[in-house]
């Protein structure tokens, strides 16, 4: 499976992708330190991101979580990572996290991937309900769901703390297929 748009390509993680994505990590670690440092710890050497990758492929097979990489099709760059996670087979419901290499930041590259990648599981796994969790102070993050159309649902109070941080309220958006 592959997915493309405008010089760009979408397609599940595979063994080839463990160099890229610590690369993409450790040159981002400043973006991804407060919302994905769970995906930052797991990726801080060679090493560890070659585990990652493992655990990943078998999650993608088992249906538990899909790890999709988003590369510039000429260069194949790393450009960007998109994630369903949290995934609800009895509501078909799942929710999306990503990230952006700085290099691209600003380019809606995200944004077309979560449109391409709610499509795609809408239609290849039956996924009905695609849930974004944001702080409100996340801008680009914000646009990426309302660039979808994903509709903003509630507050949620204090369900996701930093490392070092006090609790944060998050804003849950929902798009419906």
């Amino acid at each position: 499976m592959k997915l493309q748009f405008e010089g760009f390509e979408i397609s599940p993680i595979h063994e080839g992708d463990a160099w890229k994505i610590c690369d993409f990590v450790i040159s981002n670690s400043d973006r991804l330190k407060q919302y994905l440092p769970k995906t930052l710890e797991q990726n801080l050497n060679p090493t560890l991101s070659q585990l990652y990758v493992e655990n990943r492929i078998k999650a993608f097979q088992n249906k538990e979580t899909f790890v999709f990489t988003i590369k510039q099709s000429k260069t194949r760059q790393l450009a960007g990572l998109v994630i369903l996670k949290n995934l609800d087979w009895k509501t078909k419901q799942a929710e999306f996290a990503y990230a952006i290499d700085y290099n691209f930041k600003g380019q809606k590259i995200i944004s077309k991937a979560v449109e391409k990648v709610s499509r795609y599981a809408y239609n290849e796994f039956g996924l009905k309900t695609f849930q974004i969790i944001t702080h409100k102070d996340n801008i680009s993050s914000v646009k990426v769901a309302t660039n979808n159309n994903f509709i903003w649902q509630k507050t949620l109070t204090k369900i996701f703390t930093p490392n070092g941080e006090q609790p944060l309220d998050m804003e849950l958006y929902e798009l419906y297929k």
